[in-house]
């Protein structure tokens, strides 16, 4: 990969991405295979004015290893030191960067029901932390091939060139090339999803229904103070920035079990190293009651039966087929660009910050309106190219969506 452009990659994550002020603190969280575009971000996130930029380096053989051989009681235990570095970004509220590079089967060969236990326990103790910094801090997810993950999506090709025609698939996804200056191609990404999300939030829509051929006919209720949110958002210290590079979803929070029909599945799911394949979920009085799956049926009924409210949804999110991932016609096995191929729904939690006034409300107090609260949220992809979907408001139906696009 050339290096200008992916150190020039790097700076969207620390200008654009995170949005780096002077005097914050960065925290990386990267595989050690991608230390050289961990140092060009360290190196932009220095000259963006940091105070401090730290790495949380992981390894997913040396992963894998520990799932294998340590026990579910090891694995679910947080020490008190796990639980110190928690409070420090709560107390810091340093930018984080999440930068995605796992082979998507790397987990493959672990037991689900291990996995769902360990991270049931695990979040029992660290949920607190996470919902005391929402909305508080600023953060990014981009990715970075590498060997296993190009070659799950290039199998044909040799290890090299596979590596190389994922590097130009993911810069095209986030607008990145030797030529351009990605953060004015961003800027101008963000103003078409705040115009989009000003006409959805004008309709202030009751409820949506969603149809298509391949059997999706679902309706889903949405709260009352909820609004559509799209691209960048802005912290509650005022900073804008954009959490997933790329992006091309606008999305909300519906009413927690306020919801009735069928979803089929368009995109196969990669989760924590198990794919889920040709599936759909039936739902009954806002839970899902139904479902199927003709590959990784285990790993579905895991996602929806986390906890109580891992049934429910916590996201619709609206994605055109022409979407320029979609046009790709690639899968990525990679839900950061998956789900922005199309439209997709979430199990489990919400987001706060789709509900007016969020700044001035308690978690406690959203949640009540309906914002549903889980120790997951899992997205899957239902957008097809006869997908119909229609908001009512006082029983006046509005098209939101027609054969796939926008009908605005």
């Amino acid at each position: 990969m050339n290096k200008s452009v992916m150190r020039k990659y790097a700076r969207l994550a620390v200008r654009q991405g995170v949005n780096v002020q002077k005097g914050q603190q960065v925290v990386v969280y990267i595989s050690v295979d991608q230390a050289e575009f961990g140092k060009y971000i360290a190196d932009e996130a220095y000259r963006a004015g940091a105070s401090r930029v730290s790495f949380e380096w992981s390894y997913q053989p040396t992963t894998v290893l520990k799932y294998r051989h340590e026990s579910v009681r090891t694995l679910s235990e947080v020490p008190a030191w796990v639980e110190a570095k928690q409070q420090y970004g709560v107390d810091k509220l340093p930018c984080q960067i999440h930068v995605l590079s796992d082979d998507p089967d790397g987990m493959k060969a672990i037991n689900p029901t291990k996995l769902q236990k360990v991270r049931r326990a695990q979040m029992s103790v660290l949920k607190k932390y996470r919902d005391a910094m929402d909305n508080k801090y600023q953060w990014t997810i981009v990715a970075v091939p590498s060997k296993a993950w190009a070659r799950k999506v290039f199998p044909t090709l040799s290890p090299s060139a596979a590596v190389n025609k994922l590097w130009d698939a993911i810069l095209e996804t986030v607008r990145v090339n030797k030529d351009n200056d990605p953060v004015a191609e961003w800027d101008a990404h963000n103003k078409d999803f705040i115009a989009r999300s000003e006409y959805l939030n004008k309709k202030q829509f009751d409820y949506v229904t969603y149809k298509s051929a391949n059997g999706t006919d679902f309706k889903c209720e949405l709260i009352p103070e909820g609004v559509w949110c799209g691209g960048g958002e802005t912290s509650l210290q005022n900073i804008y920035y954009n959490p997933n590079m790329p992006t091309e979803e606008i999305f909300t929070s519906p009413k927690a079990g306020r919801c009735e029909g069928k979803l089929v599945a368009t995109k196969p799911l990669s989760y924590m190293g198990a794919l889920i394949d040709d599936f759909w979920i039936e739902f009954k009085d806002g839970k899902a009651v139904k479902w199927d799956a003709k590959v990784g049926k285990d790993v579905l009924d895991k996602i929806i039966t986390t906890d109580e409210t891992s049934c429910m949804l916590g996201e619709l999110a609206l994605v055109p087929q022409s979407s320029p991932i979609n046009k790709q016609n690639i899968i990525y096995y990679n839900t950061l660009f998956d789900e922005n191929a199309c439209c997709h729904v979430a199990l489990g939690r919400g987001f706060t910050n789709c509900i007016a006034g969020f700044e001035s409300r308690t978690l406690e107090e959203m949640h009540k309106m309906g914002v549903n609260d889980s120790q997951v949220h899992v997205d899957f992809m239902i957008g097809a190219a006869d997908m119909t979907i229609t908001g009512y408001k006082n029983g006046v139906a509005t098209p939101i969506f027609a054969n796939g696009e926008w009908a605005f």
